[in-house]
């Protein structure tokens, strides 16, 4: 441990992110060393235990108000448990490696990247966003943090907005400004034929400056989430659920955490189970139960499901 040292409160958010990042970014393990920490404590860090599951990210936590942080390894069922917690991206973790490696790459990024990235970034937007923000901020917040540069600057054109359904709608923009996640620049609502240009206030912990391409793909993908699409017309309670579960699909079927579901779409569990038997109604999803002895719901997606116009 390096010296303690008395830091004044203007510099002290720089001074611990940047410690933070400096362990993220040199000690993280290889891949086939990593294991869940918090399973191996006996799962002390979250209230609930309901069984390990999903990858294993790399996971930063805070405790106490923030006087005590914590960096480990954990599966994605512990991590959606562990409240004040956010996963590291792993375009972070592996920024040292710069252009040649993906150079050496050379191929496009999957499906599978792209929804972890969606998902990664859900989890971290449930950490940062009030808990009362609505579906349609968190759908925007999304956007933002991916499509954003490496200075936490974003531009969403007109065209997209309008594809949202935010063509010309400042609600959105002004519940983010008054949560203290983004400030829109100035005449950031008229430039570019109806675009939007902002600046994100968490862009340390949101836009690190490695991947925004793929990033942007990401962002891409989670607009028709294949294979939980909806409408695009569709409520925005109905869009972010089903953008979340897509981001836990994996082929037709997937699962997940219910406490960690309902941090991710901001509802309570009756609201919840409304919302998958309207997507089961509209052929989205074919069956969904939930698991009371393990705490998570495990649902199936429609084969064949085609997002409608």
């Amino acid at each position: 441990m390096p010296a303690v040292q008395s830091l004044e409160a203007s510099s002290a958010r720089s001074a611990v992110l940047a410690h933070l990042a400096g362990h993220a970014r040199r000690d993280v393990l290889a891949p086939h060393l990593r294991i869940c920490q918090c399973r191996e404590r006996g799962c002390r860090w979250h209230p609930h235990h309901h069984g390990c599951a999903g990858s294993v990210l790399l996971v930063l936590m805070r405790e106490h108000g923030g006087r005590i942080w914590r960096l480990a390894d954990m599966c994605a069922a512990c991590a959606g448990a562990v409240p004040h917690a956010a996963a590291v991206p792993d375009t972070f973790t592996s920024c040292r490696s710069g252009p040649a490696r993906a150079r050496r790459r050379g191929s496009r990024p999957h499906e599978h990247d792209q929804r972890r990235r969606v998902r990664e970034t859900l989890t971290q937007l449930a950490t940062v966003l009030p808990r009362f923000s609505s579906p349609i901020a968190r759908l925007l917040a999304l956007q933002c943090a991916l499509r954003a540069d490496g200075h936490g600057q974003v531009h969403l054109p007109g065209g997209l907005l309008r594809a949202m359904r935010l063509g010309g709608h400042a609600m959105p923009w002004q519940e983010l400004e008054h949560a203290g996640w983004l400030r829109c620049l100035p005449a950031g609502m008229t430039k570019g034929q109806g675009g939007v240009e902002a600046q994100l206030l968490d862009a340390d912990a949101l836009t690190p400056a490695p991947g925004r391409t793929s990033r942007a793909r990401a962002a891409h993908w989670a607009l028709h989430p294949a294979p939980l699409a909806v409408a695009r017309a569709a409520p925005p309670a109905i869009q972010l659920t089903a953008l979340v579960l897509a981001a836990h699909t994996g082929a037709d079927t997937g699962r997940a955490d219910a406490d960690q579901l309902t941090r991710l779409c901001a509802m309570s569990q009756a609201q919840l189970d409304d919302l998958f038997d309207r997507l089961l109604h509209a052929n989205v999803l074919e069956a969904w139960n939930c698991d009371d002895d393990a705490g998570e719901v495990h649902w199936k997606a429609r084969p064949g499901h085609q997002r409608e116009p």
